[in-house]
């Protein structure tokens, strides 16, 4: 049989979930394993073990196997990791709904994703829910409460050896969805050989260990905290500590209180932290050597300023749902500004606009390829479209440097055009969100009749500040050139978001037509 996975170098070889867990169990019994922070319940590696082969063996005996899969409809909770790592048990695959779809979405995306069990958490509305598909729905709550509808009818002790199943590498293991909450979805499809080398890239990143305990607060249904955090977790038998969300005001305790050392992050995050600081400084969070940043971009104005404040080191890296991670700074190797170095498992190339490779320093769309890859994206009728095995344009704009690290410029379809000039609204975001009354900003291209393109801006004001419209586009004066000054600059109480916290550029010229069509 050939490499699954492609003649790789593992850092760390293969193993499916049952031996993973075994091993865990064995060689640390008592210590912590998953921390669910919001319901203050945690489970060892012994106990996690044990529930996990209950729950496999309930599933099993459901009629579920290799290859079923099952809907997962539920907030972040110790119970949707349970679930999820029973159902790898078993070697069937999960699909975890982000709750922040609406039903139509959830209706459409559940018909072409054809489960064989639906599993949704008891405190969702399920008036509000509508599925696209006759299969079972079994809600679900607390493990710990004797009268849950699931938990409570687990036969206790099942027999390991009584599940011989496997997930194997090549095995679908996951069915999740891009972001996005107004347009439909894509529906991404992974194998374990694609969680494995992700999972690997994390670890390259942070220089993670079995001794770690990480905090994650975001959904599990984004790719980005499947890698980040529940594949090391995996692969390491680290302590992984989740929240329900972010909490600007309980972070801080957090990490004092269950010794985080390396915590998930955003933008959005580092930016509320920036703009509502709060008096921390490393001497109070010693465990905390290490935060991360994706999922949107970051300027290298907030990175200095965040570790100056915090005293944390940040790392930024980049991907994308169809393909993984593609680039991160190491922990070894980082440099401001950028999002570090491709990552090993990917070919990785910037190309122009005839498709050939630009060389050190020139921009182009970034591409890449290679077994880290997604399987394909599911379409509506449940066939695929392949993702592996192509190169996939990411239609993010960057350039390498000499040392091998990558900037990002911009999205393609964001640059601004203005008088034949290609403008990338990155680097006027970083210019308004250094402004010290800005709490946050972004700029678009909106249409002119002179120039083809001109620069707009929206920002939200910090309370109070004393600061308008006009004293932050003279400051736009001072730091930029003229053609990437922001024309007008409008004040308003929010950007819109998508759930990831990636600005929607698109939605800001529908508003700019608004605004200027109303006067």
């Amino acid at each position: 049989m050939s490499d699954p996975f492609g003649h790789q170098s593992l850092a760390i070889p293969y193993r499916p979930v049952a031996e993973l867990l075994t091993a865990y169990a064995a060689r640390d019994p008592e210590r912590l394993a998953l921390v669910d922070i919001d319901q203050d319940v945690s489970l060892n590696f012994a106990e996690l073990e044990a529930l996990v082969t209950d729950i496999a063996a309930d599933l099993k005996k459901r009629g579920l196997a290799k290859g079923s899969r099952i809907v997962l409809l539920s907030d972040e909770c110790i119970e949707k990791l349970l679930i999820w790592f029973a159902t790898w048990r078993i070697g069937a695959v999960i699909c975890p709904l982000n709750i922040e779809l609406n039903a139509e979405h959830i209706s459409a995306l559940t018909a072409s994703i054809a489960p064989a069990l639906i599993l949704v958490h008891k405190d969702l509305d399920s008036a509000a829910l509508r599925f696209g598909t006759a299969a079972p729905i079994v809600r679900f709550g607390p493990f710990t409460n004797a009268s849950d509808e699931f938990f409570a009818h687990l036969a206790r002790g099942a027999d390991p050896a009584s599940l011989s199943e496997r997930n194997e590498p090549l095995d679908v293991s996951c069915i999740f969805c891009t972001s996005g909450t107004t347009d439909r979805p894509k529906i991404v499809v992974y194998d374990h050989v694609a969680y494995w080398l992700n999972g690997l890239s994390t670890i390259d990143f942070l220089g993670l260990t079995a001794e770690d305990r990480a905090l994650e607060y975001r959904s599990f249904g984004w790719n980005s905290a499947q890698v980040l955090s529940l594949m090391p977790f995996l692969q390491l038998g680290t302590t992984l500590h989740i929240a329900r969300r972010f909490s600007h005001s309980r972070f801080f305790d957090w990490i004092r209180k269950y010794r985080i050392s390396f915590a998930a992050g955003v933008p959005t995050v580092i930016n509320m932290m920036l703009n509502k600081p709060l008096d921390i400084s490393a001497s109070d969070i010693p465990t905390l050597r290490l935060m991360s940043s994706s999922s949107a971009p970051l300027s290298p104005e907030q990175w200095v300023r965040f570790e100056k404040m915090y005293g944390v080191t940040l790392l930024q890296a980049y991907g994308m749902s169809e393909v993984g991670w593609i680039c991160g700074n190491r922990h070894y190797k980082r440099r401001i500004g950028t999002v570090g170095p491709p990552v090993k498992h990917q070919e990785f190339a910037i190309l122009d606009a005839d498709g050939k490779p630009c060389p050190p320093g020139v921009e182009g769309e970034i591409a890449v390829t290679g077994p880290q890859s997604a399987i394909g994206l599911l379409q509506d009728d449940g066939t695929l479209e392949p993702v592996r095995g192509r190169w996939i344009k990411s239609g993010d704009l960057a350039s390498i440097d000499e040392d091998g690290f990558v900037r990002i410029t911009g999205r393609a379809k964001d640059l601004i055009i203005r008088g034949g000039a290609n403008i990338s609204p990155v680097e006027i975001d970083g210019v308004l969100l250094a402004h010290p009354g800005v709490l946050d900003a972004a700029s678009v291209g909106v249409p002119d009749p002179i120039y083809g393109e001109e620069v707009v801006a929206f920002a939200v004001l910090k309370p109070n500040s004393g600061y308008d419209a006009e004293a932050v586009l003279s400051y736009c004066a001072a730091k930029l050139p003229l053609p990437k000054r922001p024309k007008r600059l409008f004040i308003v109480d929010e950007l819109p978001k998508s759930d990831r916290g990636k600005v929607l550029r698109d939605r800001l010229r529908e508003k700019w037509s608004e605004l200027t069509a109303a006067r």
